[in-house]
């Protein structure tokens, strides 16, 4: 069983009532797809202060959360 949970709860994801997680999956492939599909929607709709990314360890796909660094114009 392969388990996709998050890191840190920001507030934007505290915030999503369509969120579940942790959500779990019979097949690697479906956990990665699931998790991948989660960080681009959270990535491209939340408030852009966090970036999201996927790591994996042993059977747990982590969504993990870090502070987004402001660009220089």
């Amino acid at each position: 069983m392969y388990t996709i949970d998050i890191e840190k709860r920001c507030g934007c994801v505290k915030k999503d009532e369509n969120l579940v997680l942790p959500q779990s999956f019979d097949d690697r492939s479906e956990a990665e797809l699931a998790a991948l599909k989660l960080v681009n929607h959270m990535n491209a709709n939340y408030c852009k202060k966090h970036r999201f990314y996927v790591t994996e360890e042993g059977e747990t796909v982590t969504i993990r959360v870090e502070l987004s660094c402001p660009q220089e114009i």
